[in-house]
């Protein structure tokens, strides 16, 4: 892939660019990415799908992709897969199964900007990203590259976790990102004989976090074996069926619809979003 570093073109046709981040690991930030993506699409908008989580790519296991080989569009850019109905890339579809990344920070600096400017994305109303956990250099990267509308922060409800959470909510602030708000994943557990709620980690913890920061909750997403089950076989969009698992499918629902008002009314009240200028006023 070539470098292209105008970002005044980079991605012109996708209205929307939407980061998903987190301040740790092993909250569900993949999953909720996946999960958000194919929800705007069922609600009829065109979608991508950026797997920048560069050293430990799951996306193209949780949409199907896995081992497909690139396709190049033209002599300069790479068409991305048709997943779900969504227009994914993932860098698990650019090195050997199983293979580890490691990979210093302008090498991940440099594979982000390739997604960015050397993928096909054409016309999109909205583009998740996938960032790695934690507040390193791909965010800020991200932001210095191209205008993103905003983030959406995951954690899980234990104090660990959120305080890593809303570490990650003031780093996209800082860069001028504005935040659409926090999803609460793993939020509890229904017992799929009793039918009885268990807050395993302390459900609400999130909310709280939310309201001192002054951020919205954007959802409150349960812990479910079939969702499990359903993202690793690459059929995520089942978990939005009503009949497997009601309490996750409006649970999804809830969240979609949340993150598409946080962002018309983000763009309502806000100008348009452009990629910062680090060092320069």
């Amino acid at each position: 892939m070539s470098n292209t570093d105008n970002s005044e073109r980079l991605l012109s046709g996708v209205k929307n660019i939407i980061a998903v981040g987190a301040g740790k690991g092993g909250v569900g930030k993949s999953t909720i990415a996946v999960h958000l993506a194919i929800g705007l699409r069922r609600a009829g908008s065109a979608v991508g799908l950026m797997d920048c989580d560069i050293y430990g790519p799951s996306i193209a296991m949780m949409t199907g992709i896995e081992g497909a080989e690139p396709v190049m569009v033209g002599e300069k850019q790479i068409a991305p897969f048709d997943a779900c109905g969504l227009k994914v890339i993932s860098m698990a579809n650019f090195i050997p199964p199983g293979a580890a990344m490691i990979w210093r920070g302008p090498m991940v600096h440099g594979a982000i900007k390739q997604f960015i400017s050397d993928v096909a994305w054409g016309e999109l109303d909205y583009l998740v990203v996938d960032l790695p956990p934690g507040t390193g250099d791909p965010p800020l990267t991200l932001a210095q590259t191209v205008g993103v509308t905003g983030a959406v922060i995951v954690t899980t409800p234990q104090p660990v976790a959120l305080g890593d959470a809303m570490r990650a909510a003031q780093m996209y602030q800082k860069l001028g990102i504005h935040v659409l708000g926090v999803v609460e994943n793993m939020s509890y557990f229904v017992c799929p004989s009793c039918k009885a709620e268990h807050d395993i980690f302390g459900r609400g913890g999130a909310r709280k976090a939310a309201g001192d920061a002054n951020l919205p909750l954007l959802g409150e997403i349960p812990m479910n074996l079939a969702m499990r089950v359903n993202t690793d076989a690459g059929a995520a969009e089942a978990d939005f069926d009503e009949s497997q698992d009601p309490a996750v499918a409006g649970a999804l629902a809830e969240m979609v619809e949340n993150v598409a008002e946080q962002v018309r009314v983000r763009n309502e009240t806000q100008p348009a979003a452009e990629p910062i200028r680090v060092g320069k006023k």
